[in-house]
């Protein structure tokens, strides 16, 4: 028999998964909070676009309101319940799809952000698992039922990462992401923390700096101030991840410790970073010019962002190890203005500490 799986939360990448994993062969449960979107896909599918003919496709998904969700109990328990919400939305979407899970049935947290602490906290650690979405994924809903990839897919890196809270790799964890590799290559890793702290990192640098700059991503990049910044919010955000003792990779394909480097003062270190922003979109595969990271797309739709989660956070959690993240610090105050209309997005918003 097959696993049963459900998404909670079928925008981006929870629909772009979701869609895949269907068109796989798998019984999946798309559950979404957005009326339209909902009935788009009940009407007329899920239609992917990417940046090749080969990417594109129409798949006839199984997709269900937030108040259609009861009928799970009257149906084969889940197996595997990816949580695919914002992160304040962390709690509640873990709490409303517990109930329906078999008795060995886990909850893996497919999220930008840290959460699953927040996932342990309802289900227990025990059931918790970790899936990292890598930076070369980057989806955009732009409409209901319509989600575009804004990265060419590339072979040679992995897109997915499963993990075990504890650090090993299980069955569990292989079996996830054997079946997460029809959607994009995926791999079990013995590093969640780590690889959770890098993708950290690879946010940090982007998605707050799109959302109060206005910028999409080759734009952000080529701008040679802003590009400063990114590189400062790298730096640091590597540095609290070392000090914290996470094992980190590479931030996107940028070698982490130039980064740090080059954001301490290293010509050679940040001509070389710099070189790889402006030659390959923070050192990813090939990016569309209207790829916008996940942060600038919630700003665009007047939502409200993870920014507290996300830069906050390494701010936060640089204080409790004695690094400062004050690039971060500012980033977080820019993007709240903006968020709450105070001011408009443009790119002098990141460069008032420059």
């Amino acid at each position: 028999m097959g696993k049963r799986i459900v998404v909670v939360g079928a925008g981006a990448v929870g629909g772009y998964v979701g869609a895949h994993l269907t068109a796989g062969g798998h019984d999946v449960t798309l559950i979404d909070p957005w009326p339209e979107h909902v009935e788009t896909m009940k009407a007329n599918g899920m239609e992917i676009f990417g940046m090749t003919p080969e990417e594109r496709m129409t798949v006839k998904v199984n997709a269900i309101h937030l108040t259609e969700v009861q009928q799970l109990a009257k149906q084969k328990p889940v197996d595997i319940a990816f949580i695919s919400v914002k992160s304040y939305d962390t709690v509640w979407a873990t709490q409303m799809i517990a109930q329906y899970l078999s008795s060995t049935g886990c909850v893996v947290s497919m999220q930008n952000c840290i959460n699953e602490e927040r996932v342990a906290g309802v289900v227990g650690w025990g059931r918790t698992l970790g899936c990292i979405v890598t930076g070369g994924v980057g989806v955009d809903l732009y409409q209901p039922g319509h989600i575009r990839r804004g990265y060419a897919k590339r072979p040679d890196i992995k897109s997915f990462y499963i993990g075990e809270p504890s650090g090993l790799i299980t069955k569990r964890s292989e079996e996830i992401a054997d079946i997460m590799s029809c959607v994009d290559a995926s791999k079990a890793t013995d590093n969640l923390w780590g690889e959770r702290w890098t993708k950290l990192c690879v946010n940090g640098m982007r998605n707050g700096v799109s959302a109060a700059t206005g910028m999409g991503g080759n734009a952000r990049d080529s701008h040679d101030a802003v590009r400063r910044i990114c590189i400062q919010l790298g730096g640091e955000a590597v540095r609290v991840g070392q000090a914290l003792g996470y094992k980190l990779g590479n931030v996107g394909a940028l070698p982490h410790e130039m980064l740090a480097e080059a954001m301490e003062g290293d010509r050679g270190a940040y001509d070389k970073i710099s070189h790889l922003m402006v030659a390959g979109g923070a050192g990813q595969a090939e990016r569309s010019d209207y790829q916008r990271p996940s942060m600038a797309q919630d700003m665009e739709k007047r939502r409200r962002t993870e920014i507290e989660f996300m830069n906050g956070f390494i701010a936060t959690q640089g204080a409790t190890v004695g690094i400062a993240a004050a690039t971060h610090e500012m980033l977080t105050r820019q993007v709240l203005r903006v968020e709450r209309g105070e001011i408009e997005a443009r790119p002098e918003n990141v460069l008032v500490n420059a």
